[in-house]
């Protein structure tokens, strides 16, 4: 029986460093007999961050947040998956405030407030967490590290795949003001040298982690 894989994608761009990577990623689930089933944060309906309602922490609904709203399918889905898979961009030195609201409704159904057995989720799954910045590589590592651990305790066992000093624009030449933070001849030398290679890790990563 195939392992179903849930692959979340928390940036906005199609076709450009976070969507790529989770794509790559998903094939090398694939290419081991995973079946993927994909979301786009920035595509569906509206939905909002955890409300503090607390009905999770009610016996009957532990482990499930009771919120209807966009985000339940995509709740509901890494509930009953063997996998996931998730990714978001940089911004302003945090993740997507997309990628926010689903972490926040995804560790805290699984928060029990019990020192005993802080956490009620019966299922971990094995997770990947993908971060695109157009800063250095180990410049967030400490925010990553926290994100990391968090997940591990509440979801699964995580790995994470940073890809840092990421292209933004295929031609920074047309600005309508200059970039001068940025060495776009640098920048484009690595998208063509060094992403190629962050991609091929990210379907290996695929590949082993969910086969």
């Amino acid at each position: 029986m195939s392992k179903k894989i849930v692959v979340v994608n928390a940036g906005p761009r199609k076709g450009w460093n976070t969507d790529t990577i989770l794509t790559e990623a998903a094939k090398g689930a694939e290419s081991v007999g995973a079946e993927i089933t994909r979301f786009d944060l920035f595509r569906l309906e509206r939905y909002t961050g955890c409300i503090s309602c607390f009905g999770c922490k009610k016996e009957k609904f532990k482990g499930h947040c009771i919120c209807k709203d966009g985000l339940t399918p995509v709740l509901d889905a890494i509930r009953e998956s063997d996998g996931l898979i998730i990714g978001s961009p940089n911004y302003l030195s945090n993740l997507t405030a997309s990628f926010r609201a689903l972490y926040e409704r995804l560790i805290f159904q699984n928060l029990t407030y019990n020192r005993e057995k802080p956490c009620c989720n019966e299922h971990p799954i094995p997770v990947l967490l993908v971060m695109t910045s157009n800063a250095p590589d180990m410049m967030y590592r400490e925010l990553i590290d926290s994100y990391q651990q968090t997940l591990n305790s509440f979801v699964g066992p995580t790995e994470v795949l940073i890809s840092g000093d990421t292209l933004q624009l295929k031609d920074y030449s047309k600005t309508d003001w200059p970039w001068t933070l940025f060495d776009s001849e640098a920048k484009q030398e690595r998208h063509e040298k060094v992403f190629p290679e962050e991609c091929k890790k990210a379907f290996e990563l695929g590949a082993t982690l969910f086969k």
